[in-house]
């Protein structure tokens, strides 16, 4: 097909010219040229051509960030600056943010009760960033570490928003088993939130066919040290365990079409139960 008459830049019609865009071709004064591998592109082509380029996405849709450890870092840096204050200040603040629900008999004149049952609902999510003092360095000390080495690859394969969403669901499901099982204990600790980690990892390594017996021995080390260890709360180990797994089974084989649906659909199903059994606990402990 032939064009009559002269042809003029699409962006500045007052100016002819002889060149095309190589992606959509329409034609491009000096201007609005941009070297390409092959030719030139208009400025439209080259931004969306970028746009597409950030929007790379994870094998659970997540989007493909510059820096795919950044969420992991700030929680370990959330933490750590806890257990600063935990340092300085001392155990009160393990007291005042751990999680725990407990009331005096009832018929006594003046019960009264503490912790969640006192209506600090803030504690089934702050317990998750509360550690042990001194002389259990390990506590913290290993916790952090698996964060790093489970949690850094999770949140460069599911991306920030689904990685972060996991955590905090994984712990809100370690809260609730407590509260369920053992309301009466003060608790703290990232290990409720780590063991849904571990779970999602087992999925994901599931989902693409790797061996699964890496991770399958190091969960069965961390179950059997969870049972044999004093002090440690096998309630929200097993909590978070079941939440994250079931919140990381949508994640990793919610089907394409249906995807954001099925995994945030899955997300805030695992967190209502969660907040609806911690409810149903508290109440018991209350009545």
């Amino acid at each position: 097909m032939v064009e009559d008459g002269p042809v003029c830049c699409y962006r500045h019609p007052d100016r002819e010219t002889g060149i095309r865009c190589t992606r959509c071709e329409r034609p491009i004064c000096p201007e609005c040229m941009i070297s390409a591998s092959v030719g030139f592109q208009c400025p439209d082509c080259v931004r969306r051509g970028a746009s597409a380029h950030t929007r790379q996405r994870t094998i659970a849709g997540g989007v493909v960030a510059q820096d795919p450890f950044l969420v992991t870092k700030l929680l370990i840096a959330l933490n750590v600056a806890v257990y600063a204050l935990e340092l300085a200040v001392g155990r009160r603040i393990a007291d005042d943010l751990g999680l725990g629900a407990v009331c005096q008999p009832k018929g006594l004149p003046g019960r009264q009760c503490a912790g969640v049952a006192d209506g600090e609902w803030y504690r089934i999510i702050t317990s998750a960033f509360v550690h042990d003092l001194p002389p259990n360095f390990t506590h913290i000390l290993f916790n952090m570490l698996t964060l790093w080495w489970i949690g850094g690859p999770l949140e460069r394969t599911l991306g920030r928003s689904r990685y972060l969403a996991l955590y905090l669901v994984s712990a809100l499901a370690g809260s609730a088993a407590v509260l369920l099982l053992d309301p009466g204990a003060l608790t703290f600790g990232a290990s409720g939130a780590l063991y849904g980690l571990f779970g999602a990892t087992a999925v994901f390594v599931k989902r693409l066919n790797y061996d699964m017996r890496p991770i399958l021995i190091l969960l069965a080390i961390n179950i059997f040290f969870t049972f044999t260890w004093p002090h440690v709360s096998w309630q929200a180990h097993l909590g978070g365990l079941v939440g994250g797994t079931a919140v990381a089974i949508a994640m990793f084989y919610a089907p394409r079409e249906r995807r954001n649906a099925v995994q945030w659909g899955t997300t805030v199903g695992v967190l209502v139960l969660s907040l609806v059994l911690s409810v149903i606990a508290v109440a018991q402990v209350t009545s």
